[in-house]
């Protein structure tokens, strides 16, 4: 699906991603790991048969590569290699072979310390938790950039927006009421 919206013109290191699949989706509350700032995030499921999405994504790693080179060098005297860099897409048969979810497909984690827009087809607010989650399919609005912490040095993944375009089978052993519980006969209390 294209970026139906003509008033906003991508940059070179944004992308609008085709039909990815939610994993891990911390969209509502911002969470802190290994005491770090807090922040939104998502892993994104993206099928290898997705070539369009896989191409602007390593084309935005590029640009953001070139435009953070000062800060990927600190203080040597020149940048290390784009593949010397940890990169943001990885290949879910070889990182997660055991994991179906992610197999024949790469997957990226986005994270913000802002909330991401999360709307559905219609671009109207989704503000039901239960409406977006891990398993749910979406397009995902993203940037790439540099940094440079204490020596870990890539290309990291912002997460900017969602949209939920259709609901997948839930991940993480999510069950919904229905799969799990039967109608009980009604119980008459006041007799």
């Amino acid at each position: 699906m294209a970026n139906q919206n003509p008033k906003y013109e991508l940059g070179p290191t944004e992308v609008m991603t085709g039909e990815v699949r939610l994993s891990y989706a911390n969209l509502f509350e911002p969470k802190s790991i290994n005491n770090g700032t807090p922040k939104y995030s998502v892993s994104l499921i993206i099928p290898k048969k997705d070539t369009a999405t896989i191409s602007k994504i390593k084309a935005a790693i590029e640009v953001a590569y070139r435009e953070g080179e000062s800060v990927l060098k600190g203080n040597a005297k020149n940048a290390p290699s784009l593949n010397a860099l940890k990169l943001p897409l990885r290949d879910g048969d070889t990182e997660r072979p055991d994991d179906e979810a992610y197999a024949d497909s790469y997957f990226m984690n986005a994270n913000s310390t802002t909330a991401p827009i999360l709307v559905d087809r219609q671009r109207n607010a989704i503000i039901d938790r239960a409406k977006i989650y891990s398993g749910a399919y979406a397009l995902a609005f993203i940037n790439f950039y540099a940094f440079n912490n204490s020596g870990n040095r890539g290309i990291g993944c912002g997460l900017n927006g969602i949209q939920k375009i259709r609901d997948g089978e839930p991940l993480g052993g999510r069950r919904n009421a229905e799969d799990v519980f039967e109608v009980l006969p009604y119980d008459d209390f006041l007799s």
